[in-house]
């Protein structure tokens, strides 16, 4: 997944607003205590992030 792609997923499942607080505020512990955004800085894969997003935020599976 581009990290266009990812991007673009959040904001339509969250909204840009929610989803820009989400990506920089909310730490995961799935994520080895990160944010999504320092998650994907340093390294890991977006849609290993977004699904770790869809987990904690309850996406339906159809969604993710």
């Amino acid at each position: 997944m581009r990290l266009t792609e990812f991007h673009e997923l959040v904001r339509e499942e969250f909204g840009q607003v929610r989803g820009d607080s989400m990506l920089l505020d909310h730490v995961m512990l799935s994520l080895g205590g990160l944010t999504a955004a320092e998650a994907i800085e340093a390294g890991q894969d977006p849609r290993e992030v977004w699904r770790a997003l869809c987990a904690e935020f309850d996406v339906p599976p159809s969604r993710r």
